[in-house]
């Protein structure tokens, strides 16, 4: 039995998330049906981040079983033939090892987070960005965000629904940068708490607005308290973008 390692994109802002909802539209869900449309089989696809509704991906990776081999450039284009017109899209599909596990062979999760840090509404990028209003600074969230590096206990940042065994995460990068009108924040672990990423971007997007010192950021982190975060980030900026094996 042949499995297939897939490489998915998709506009999140229709979905309940990744996760199989019985009666909410899931990205998940999407692409299983798309399977039994073209194979006749019902499969399960394991995703390696199962992000929240409204959060989009680049490069989301999941695998599924299939009784009979395929060409996988088939196994592509006949999933995107029956996603379509969600915003969905298959971009690559090849044959792995049957040990393979999209979730549980992650070594590393790399987030992007986007800010649109201007005054006008956004009207292109609306749903695919977080807009900030007032000018943040970007160099003083960065310095914040360095103090969150490494093993630590997150609760702070962790949603009262986490369903993660331990609180504990060990973060390799978080790094902030400005780039004309948007501030970007980069966010590379090999596994995130629920929520983690918007918590953190909410409480260095304090810091850049001046409302937080890093030292305030510090204080929140080592207060293990989710009442000790600053607001969460709305999911509209939030992109999975690359998972390492």
């Amino acid at each position: 039995m042949p499995r297939y390692k897939i490489i998915v994109e998709y506009d999140g802002a229709p979905f309940v998330g990744w996760q199989l909802q019985e009666r909410d539209l899931s990205v998940q869900g999407a692409l299983m049906a798309a399977i039994e449309a073209f194979s006749g089989e019902k499969v399960m696809v394991q995703g390696a981040g199962r992000t929240d509704a409204g959060v989009h991906a680049i490069g989301q990776v999941a695998h599924f079983d299939l009784a009979t081999e395929r060409e996988t450039d088939t196994v592509r284009d006949a999933i995107n033939a029956h996603l379509r017109p969600l915003p969905v899209a298959v971009l690559s599909a090849e044959t792995v090892a049957a040990d393979f596990d999209a979730r549980r062979s992650a070594l590393r999760r790399h987030y992007f987070y986007r800010i649109g840090n201007r005054r006008p509404d956004l009207a292109l990028e609306r749903g695919r960005a977080w807009r900030v209003p007032r000018r943040l600074d970007a160099q003083a969230m960065h310095a914040a965000a360095q103090r969150l590096i490494g093993k630590h206990d997150f609760t702070t940042f962790r949603s009262t629904e986490c369903q993660a065994k331990s609180p504990e995460k060990t973060l390799d990068k978080l790094d902030v940068s400005r780039v004309g009108d948007e501030v970007h924040i980069t966010a590379v672990a090999r596994s995130f708490l629920h929520n983690q990423v918007r918590s953190m971007v909410g409480s260095l997007a304090l810091v850049g607005d001046g409302k937080w010192q890093a030292d305030d950021l510090w204080r929140a982190l080592q207060a293990r308290d989710r009442a000790a975060c600053g607001p969460v980030g709305p999911p509209d900026g939030l992109y999975l973008v690359r998972v390492d094996y």
